[in-house]
């Protein structure tokens, strides 16, 4: 399996960028993982909804660059479907047997994702009703994709 994190901007704090890193390696047993950064566009604070628009239109170009046709495209999105840990294991196991090889996973930038990327996506995926930064959302999903792994595995980590 191919697994793509495709995300707005780069990861500042160091500590961030040692988990992903510590994630990325621990997922390398299970897939082969790529994490593809597009540019953030500055977002100037109180901007106006149209500079909003824009910007967003902006990343979601960079965006649907990376995205494949037969890839199977789950967009996070405040307001996708919540899945347990279980869920998403039960899901990436189900997209492998019904033969998909290669998954891609979008992370907006702080104002969220373009409306030509959340049609695009075959499922919108949602952690919380509550927003987190974007860049520690890419810790935490790559955490849920390891722990997805380790239970379709039937290896212990999951509690």
């Amino acid at each position: 399996m191919r697994i793509d994190i495709v995300t707005v901007g780069k990861v500042k704090e160091k500590y961030l960028r040692d988990a992903i890193a510590e994630y990325s390696k621990r997922l390398s047993r299970y897939c082969r993982l790529a994490v593809l950064e597009v540019p953030d566009e500055k977002t100037p604070e109180h901007a106006p909804e149209g500079l909003e628009r824009q910007i967003k239109e902006k990343e979601g170009e960079r965006i649907l660059k990376h995205l494949r046709d037969g890839a199977f495209v789950i967009a996070l999105a405040i307001e996708g479907r919540m899945l347990s840990s279980e869920q998403l294991a039960a899901k990436l196991e189900e997209l492998g047997v019904h033969g998909t090889s290669h998954i891609q996973f979008v992370i907006g930038g702080s104002l969220g994702l373009d409306p030509r990327v959340l049609s695009r996506a075959d499922m919108l995926l949602s952690f919380s009703p509550m927003t987190f930064p974007h860049q520690l959302m890419r810790v935490i999903l790559l955490e849920q994709v390891y722990r997805a792994y380790k239970i379709n595995a039937g290896e212990p980590y999951h509690k």
